[in-house]
């Protein structure tokens, strides 16, 4: 029952990979959310430089009216998209942590299902209802993270689905508006 060397480095050793894994997984997302960034910020300068021009070659205000309705519908999609971009970046980068941290509760409780076989190899007669009582309360904590873990799937199942629903319905929404507003230009 004792933790040889060997088995002492190869655990540090999978730590280490796992810790180098999970900063891979963080930097990379970070690297595309400054990605998007940047090319949000490049987008909205081109943008606003447009809009100014096109503003400042209004000739009356009618026009000036009918020009910012006309602006108003790209930009808000331009927010909406970019809005979505930022939420499937988090989602995946929360996606892959899942995975990272699943594997890794897996490994623990193989690790500590072996501790246990091997205690109730060596432990005195008279303690495998103890030995029993741990195996039964680890497999309560397990239904429990699995059921837990489930239902956070669910939930952000259910979130992915009401943003886009939101989403939708807000694009449409505005896109209905904008024609309403230039009639009563």
């Amino acid at each position: 029952m004792y933790t040889t060397p060997e088995q002492f480095a190869g655990a540090t050793k999978a730590n280490v990979e796992t810790l180098l894994t999970i900063a891979n997984t963080a930097f990379a997302s970070a690297e595309r959310l400054a990605a998007l960034n940047l090319n949000t910020a490049r987008t909205l300068l081109e943008d606003g430089v447009n809009t100014a021009k096109a503003l400042m070659g209004a000739k009356d205000v009618q026009e000036l009216v009918s020009l910012q309705t006309s602006l108003a519908q790209p930009a808000f999609e331009k927010v909406v998209a970019y809005s979505k971009s930022v939420y499937e970046i988090a989602s995946q980068t929360q996606e892959e942590f899942s995975k990272i941290f699943d594997s890794q509760y897996a490994e623990i409780n193989k690790n500590v299902a072996n501790a246990l076989d091997k205690a109730a190899k060596n432990a005195p007669a008279g303690s495998d209802v103890a030995v029993a009582a741990v195996k039964s309360a680890l497999a309560a904590a397990n239904s429990a993270y699995e059921t837990m873990n489930k239902a956070a799937r669910q939930v952000a199942e259910m979130a992915e689905a009401n943003v886009a629903a939101a989403t939708s319905a807000t694009v449409k929404a505005v896109g209905a508006a904008a024609p309403k507003a230039k009639k009563a230009a």
